[in-house]
């Protein structure tokens, strides 16, 4: 693998000549995807979801038929597709808008798509809440179980949710469905850290993470509980079993912070995450999807936005630099430079998605409304990776010493990420 890494771009550029080396003798990469550029991760899987589960087994033919009304698509939706074998789900999907001309040729199913992806987060349905509120990322509402009261269980209407998220990768189609970077995670099955909580909670983060760094002996009077909210009312729920009696202390608080951290992002929507990912598995095997990183899925599922950097240039502000900084001119150039992906990754990486607001980045949200982006300089030598707040939209970016090592040191971070305090 040390030529690999060595060689990544070679080996990437022979891999857009020649995919199919991903199954003969490039093979061992699939053990180590971070060597896989995206757009070659994206066309292994679109060729692979598409075939057959047994390589002998024929593609089934036929079409999956839909007839919605447009002002009832989710509800019509629903109850035609909810009873579908997956085999069926898999089927060239065929939409008709009743009382509307036309025939399906592409177009009206990929409006189908685009309506779904509206109406799945639709505050009424309570399936989903921004995160953080006023946000622009969605994970399930830990209150999701009001919809029982139409008398489905809310939990079809995320498995649903999951056939629908799930035929769209299946189909190639691309849906405007954002989530939380922790919601990603889980459907890769990947560890979630405390550090995932500082896009749900940042101010839960900041205390979680004060925590870790000092000594909590007669500071803190806490114990192995958290509270819930069900529309106000409020409950305390135990992280143990006798949680309620089990003081935190300087010898427990990593437990306590590993279990806080899962209850805010795992625990209170296990069952709604569950019901989605059983529907969402039906659509894509887990297996095929596991080559991508929580970031790449995000690109998967909704695509490459268009990102105008004088937009952005326009629409950031500075803090320890100024416009004419050194590292400031650097970063913009370095910018002007990257590709639509790696553009879109930087974003990611900053803000915690790649979507861009309708109006552009002068419409930027942070945890506490509007919040344009940020570069702040970031104090130590040029051997440090610059990071990011995302709740803040900022960008934490060391004093480099020339245009090579910001390019350099930016890509690693943006690519790879920054590890922080993970569950013990």
């Amino acid at each position: 693998m040390h030529f690999a890494e060595r060689h990544r771009r070679l080996m990437n550029a022979y891999l857009r000549r020649a995919p199919a080396l991903l199954e003969g003798s490039l093979s061992p990469l699939m053990s180590v995807p971070r060597l896989i550029d995206f757009d070659n991760k994206r066309s292994w899987f679109r060729t692979r979801v598409r075939s057959p589960a047994d390589a002998a087994a024929e593609r089934p033919y036929g079409s999956l038929r839909l007839a919605v009304r447009r002002e009832h698509v989710f509800e019509d939706s629903f109850y035609q597709l909810r009873g579908r074998p997956a085999e069926e789900m898999r089927l060239k999907l065929n939409v008709t808008f009743q009382g509307e001309e036309g025939i399906d040729a592409g177009g009206v199913t990929r409006e189908w798509y685009q309506v779904m992806a509206r109406e799945m987060f639709n505050p009424n349905l309570a399936l989903f809440v921004t995160v953080p509120e006023g946000g622009s990322t969605f994970q399930p509402n830990p209150n999701s179980h009001v919809q029982n009261d139409r008398g489905i269980s809310h939990l079809d209407y995320f498995r649903f949710v999951g056939r629908v998220v799930g035929k769209a990768l299946h189909d190639g189609q691309l849906i405007d469905a954002y989530f939380t970077r922790s919601f990603y995670k889980h459907m890769l099955g990947s560890p979630l850290t405390h550090v995932d909580l500082e896009a749900v909670d940042p101010e839960y983060y900041k205390a979680l993470s004060w925590m870790l760094s000092n000594d909590i002996t007669d500071v803190l009077d806490l114990t192995f509980t958290a509270e819930t909210d069900f529309f106000g009312r409020k409950e305390t729920v135990e992280l143990v079993p006798g949680g309620k009696d089990l003081r935190v202390t300087e010898a427990n608080k990593l437990q306590y912070v590993n279990l806080v951290a899962r209850h805010r992002m795992t625990t209170s929507i296990t069952a709604q995450i569950n019901a989605f990912l059983e529907g969402f598995w039906q659509l894509v095997p887990r297996q095929l999807i596991s080559i991508f990183n929580d970031h790449e899925l995000e690109l998967l599922i909704s695509g490459l936005p268009d990102i105008d950097v004088d937009d952005l240039r326009a629409n950031t502000e500075y803090s320890g630099y100024s416009a004419t900084s050194p590292v400031i001119r650097w970063f913009w150039e370095a910018v002007g430079e990257m590709d639509k992906q790696e553009r879109a990754q930087l974003v990611q990486f900053v803000t915690g998605t790649s979507k861009v607001p309708l109006e552009g980045f002068k419409a930027l949200q942070g945890i506490s409304g509007p919040q344009k982006f940020q570069i702040h300089k970031a104090y130590g030598d040029g051997s440090r990776l610059a990071s990011a707040h995302t709740c803040f939209n900022q960008l934490d970016l060391p004093e480099y010493e020339s245009k090579e090592q910001l390019v350099e040191r930016l890509k690693v971070a943006v690519s790879e990420g920054n590890v922080g305090f993970g569950f013990g």
